[in-house]
């Protein structure tokens, strides 16, 4: 099958299109931001009504800092939490690489083994193969050299050949 190509004209209609939804749930999540922050500082923190005597004021200031010291005492326990996952995260992506790293490769034992056998195991005893890698090489026959032969010691023939019966030699072994 052929796929057909979209024209320049659908492609920019699809995207905009897109776009325009994209950008339609990204209002919508500004405002459901909104509507939860007020919903918290609603549920959190009371509207502020600041009494007239100074005594009134120094309680509602005491009261501010102990909530303030209470939100800080939090703040301070969940940073701890997170730097200490944080630390242990990084504690186990240097385990994680120092074990990709050092992985030694186990030494491998030398094993005789025929050609036949190797396939056989590789491939299963369901598949036969027979491979004699012997049978496709070519026949040599070898030329055996005469002169090879006749050639020996040369002190040795020097020696035959000295004195008369050399000569008698020589000449009863060319004739």
């Amino acid at each position: 099958m052929s796929e057909k190509k979209m024209t320049s004209s659908r492609r920019h209609n699809l995207k905009s299109m897109v776009l325009s939804i994209a950008k339609g749930i990204l209002e919508k999540e500004v405002i459901q931001v909104k509507v939860d922050k007020e919903n918290y500082l609603t549920e959190n923190c009371p509207p502020l009504s600041l009494p007239g005597s100074t005594q009134e004021l120094q309680d509602l200031c005491k009261k501010l800092h102990q909530q303030i010291d209470k939100v800080d005492e939090e703040r301070y326990d969940l940073e701890a939490k997170v730097g200490k996952a944080n630390k242990e995260i990084e504690d186990l992506k240097i385990k994680v690489v120092d074990l990709q790293g050092k992985f030694k490769k186990p030494a491998l034992k030398k094993v005789r083994m025929s050609a036949d056998q190797m396939l056989q195991a590789l491939l299963g005893s369901k598949h036969k193969v027979s491979l004699d890698l012997r049978s496709n090489l070519k026949q040599v026959k070898k030329e055996v050299k005469e002169e090879a032969s006749d050639v020996g010691d040369w002190r040795k023939n020097i020696e035959d050949k000295a004195g008369m019966d050399g000569r008698k030699k020589m000449f009863e072994g060319e004739a």
